[in-house]
């Protein structure tokens, strides 16, 4: 699981920096304004970040269910049966 999470990470770095490429290809020529060009670089990296989360969240989602799906016993569940034998 980790290593998707890294190969994900990787290539989204990858897109990025091409992205990053071609803003700058097209400043260069005159077709983007620098603003623009940094503007669109900035609503990228916000959607970027939504997205991390929105994933990282649907990892997690899938692993608690994976989990319940076992049968396996989580900390809480420790946490709660060492806390009842009290």
């Amino acid at each position: 699981m980790k290593d998707l999470l890294y190969a994900g990470l990787g290539g989204m770095l990858v897109v990025k920096e091409k992205v990053e490429q071609e803003i700058k290809k097209l400043e260069e020529k005159g077709k983007l304004s620098r603003e623009d060009g940094e503007k669109f670089i900035k609503e990228l990296q916000e959607k970027g970040k939504e997205s991390e989360t929105e994933f990282k969240q649907h990892i997690k989602d899938a692993l608690k269910e994976a989990i319940d799906e076992l049968g396996l016993v989580t900390k809480e569940d420790l946490k709660n049966f060492m806390n009842d034998k009290k």
